[in-house]
């Protein structure tokens, strides 16, 4: 409580120090938002110009903020406004606008002013700051919000747009957030892919002129570009050391983050909705909300930063964050569209076989007048396939409990076939334009959610399941296409079409989550086509990739346990790649493990040690899932991969270890150091998930301290012939 109390007088207040912004005004006003660890410092000078002094880690004594900028010795600042807290266009600002507009009369140009600011306790260790700006000549107004997660080290920024003038203004971008950076040099870790090849890292020095982090696909949007992104300050960080920005748009469609080197050498990142072909029309009175884009600040290294957004997530932005999550068995890689009643009725056997807790069927189990055989037919149409399904899915959720297990489903509400009942009976609900031919990806098109016919409809296809169901336990929600020939016969403005489809999607999301709060869904989008926390925060997990391979999901899931916790990553056991069985449980027990396997052709051994692993796993979930990570041995750099997961009280820790270069005699020839343990404490390590006959050649009677595990090291022998290895370090 002193705390807040000790934040109110700091912000309500005026301080009286020196300022040496353009004009030698001798009155400032400090504004931070900090939280335990980082701090972001607005300042406010007689021109009433909010600019940003400081950005990096907290200061203890935050008097001292005011004098950071005294300590720079750089070019001028022509504009007095490189350091922007909301860099306006069209007036004195030469740089990369957060905002630009056309007002009512047809004037480009907007001046943002400081009015007021406030602040607010939302929740425990959660505070919300807001800052009016408004233009001194029109009528038009933005607030700056700031909501700042004080254990977990993450601020979620975005702003609030609003004018009262005589008619329409064009909005022509506006960003959610506009940071100001300092340092020797700037080092940018983004991402780029495409299906089964996700989360691909590139990293590099940034040079002067604008860097573009951004999308146009309108959904999917992540599958060639995430939106997720590092800066590193000065050099490019280690898991353990350097100054590191983690930062990232809560935003399901065309997303847009710019890196600009100002004049002065010093970093302006902008980010938000993609403005490409959406000039948004704000009408007088009307408020146009962006959508939030986090960041967390670290001194200490990558891995501190990732265990902020982690714990972050758990907490405050992922569906029951730190609930439970149900195992599975799908039915795709083994049956493909190819499946009929009896086939899945056996199938759930299987599930009860291998003991997890559900069995999920997937594409392929509707539409008649053209039934889903393949991907080229009946998408849109979700009545049971007849010749399939003759008794409907109410007899296979009958025939799971009955089995003991759940039943979860399928489905695709936002696409459809052009060979279908809906696209015959409603043209006008498909995203397409009418003077062009038709282009397809994956055989479908995209249906128009920024119509709320539309929306009701999608919402009916998730609420209809569930009426007939009631025992429906699961939903793999996949997103496949992608927008092609943009355009909505249901909107009079097509600019807005692209913003729209994304606020109908979350409406619909908000609606099926009203009414079903805790049942299970993965985000699922041809692989991993959208994965952020705007998505994610009515969903329970979400799926990297369709590349299953489990060497390439080492390195995939390596730089998504980056941004997202490992209870929220859905990794299945395949039939992809030439690994082991072991091998690929192993990999697939980093997340929420499932099976997509044909359960009846594993051989005896394979099959008990699946049966096993199940059980194993059961145990080790809820610190694979709730306990702090840590990166030990990158797969890109080293010949083994390793990665640490440390329960919150230390008593109990799992190491996974996998060969990643099969070259001759490579393997753990240098012990491990891991990470997260209580020094003084002793510990016991022993080989877990063994396959049935295998003898460890990890002797697990000996007890090391934490001193010596975290400074000296253990090798837990991984070489050929003990490609995978999982080490269970518990404490005595």
């Amino acid at each position: 409580m002193n705390r807040y109390i000790l934040r109110f007088f700091q912000i309500s207040f005026v301080w009286l120090m020196p300022s040496f912004l353009s004009g030698g005004a001798l009155v400032a006003q400090i504004i931070p938002i900090q939280t335990a660890k980082q701090a972001l410092v607005l300042q406010v000078n007689t021109n009433k110009n909010l600019g940003i002094i400081y950005f990096g880690k907290r200061l203890g004594n935050e008097a001292e903020y005011a004098l950071a900028s005294t300590q720079y010795k750089q070019a001028g600042d022509y504009t007095g406004i490189y350091n922007s807290a909301y860099t306006p266009a069209g007036s004195r600002n030469l740089l990369e606008p957060a905002i630009s507009v056309t007002h009512a009369d047809g004037n480009n140009s907007l001046d943002l002013v400081y009015v007021s600011h406030g602040q607010k306790k939302v929740a425990e260790e959660v505070t919300l700051d807001s800052i009016l700006l408004k233009d001194p000549v029109y009528q038009f107004d933005v607030t700056l919000y700031y909501k700042s997660y004080y254990n977990e080290d993450v601020v979620e920024q975005w702003s609030a747009i609003s004018q009262h003038e005589k008619g329409p203004v064009q909005l022509h971008k506006f960003a959610s957030a506009n940071l100001y950076l300092k340092a020797g040099s700037f080092w940018l870790r983004q991402y780029h892919g495409d299906w089964a090849r996700e989360m691909q890292p590139e990293e590099a020095k940034l040079t002067h002129g604008i860097k573009t982090l951004d999308t146009k696909l309108g959904t999917r949007a992540n599958l060639f570009q995430p939106s997720v992104f590092m800066v590193s300050l000065d050099k490019p960080a280690t898991e353990d050391e350097g100054q590191v920005l983690f930062a990232g748009t809560e935003w399901s469609g065309n997303f847009r983050t710019d890196l600009e080197l100002d004049p002065q050498n010093n970093l302006r990142i902008l980010s938000g909705i993609n403005n490409y072909a959406s000039t948004y029309s704000l009408k007088p009175g009307e408020i146009f909300v962006t959508p939030a884009f986090w960041y967390s600040f670290s001194a200490d290294g990558k891995g501190q930063a990732s265990r902020n957004v982690q714990n972050w997530a758990r907490n405050y932005k992922l569906l029951d964050g730190k609930g439970d999550r149900l195992t599975l068995l799908n039915n795709w890689e083994s049956t493909f569209f190819d499946f009929n009643e009896q086939k899945l009725k056996e199938l759930l056997q299987d599930t009860k076989k291998l003991g997890v807790d559900l069995f999920l069927l997937d594409d392929g189990w509707f539409a008649n007048k053209y039934p889903r055989n393949d991907d080229h037919a009946g998408l849109g149409d979700w009545d049971e396939n007849k010749a399939k399904l003759p008794n409907g899915i109410g007899t296979l959720v009958k025939e799971a409990t009955d089995n003991g297990v759940k039943f979860g489903i399928w489905i695709e509400p936002e696409m459809v076939n052009p060979k279908s009942e809906l696209y015959e009976k409603h043209p006008d609900w498909v995203i397409k334009q009418p003077k062009r031919d038709e282009y397809y990806f994956r055989n479908q098109l995209v249906l128009d959610l920024s119509n709320p016919d539309v929306q009701n409809y999608v919402y009916g296809i998730v609420d209809h399941l569930f009426i007939k169901n009631p025992q429906l336990a699961y939903i793999k929600w996949d997103c496949n296409a992608v927008i092609y020939n943009a355009y909505s016969a249901h909107l009079k403005n097509q600019s807005a079409l692209y913003i729209d489809y994304v606020r109908g999607l979350y409406e619909v999301l908000k609606r099926i989550r009203a009414k079903y709060p805790a049942v299970p869904m993965m985000l699922c989008s041809g692989g991993g086509g959208r994965v952020d926390y705007g998505a994610l925060q009515y969903f329970t997990e979400y799926w990297p990739s369709d590349n299953t391979d489990p060497m390439e999901r080492i390195f995939i899931q390596w730089e998504y346990s980056y941004f997202y916790p490992a209870i929220a990553s859905s990794n299945h056991v395949t039939d992809w790649g030439k690994q082991s069985i072991k091998f690929r449980t192993d990999v697939a027990m980093m997340g929420k493990l499932g099976f997509d396997i044909v359960v009846d052709h594993l051989g005896e051994k394979d099959l008990a040690f699946c049966q096993q692993a199940v059980k194993q796993y059961n145990g080790m979930k809820q610190t694979i899932w709730h306990g702090d990570q840590y990166r030990l041995s990158s797969p890109w750099e080293a010949s083994v991969a390793s990665m640490l997961y440390v329960a919150a009280n230390k008593g109990v820790a799992y190491q996974f270890n996998y060969l990643v270069n099969n070259r001759y005699d490579e393997g753990s020839k240098l012990p491990i150091r891991l990470k997260g343990l209580d020094s003084s404490r002793n510990y016991r390590i022993s080989e877990v998930n063994l396959y049935p006959g295998v003898q460890s050649s990890v002797a697990g009677d000996k007890i090391y301290s934490g001193d010596f595990l975290m400074n000296i090291g253990f090798n837990p022998d991984v070489r050929k012939g003990r490609e995978s290895v999982i080490l269970k370090i518990e404490a005595q």
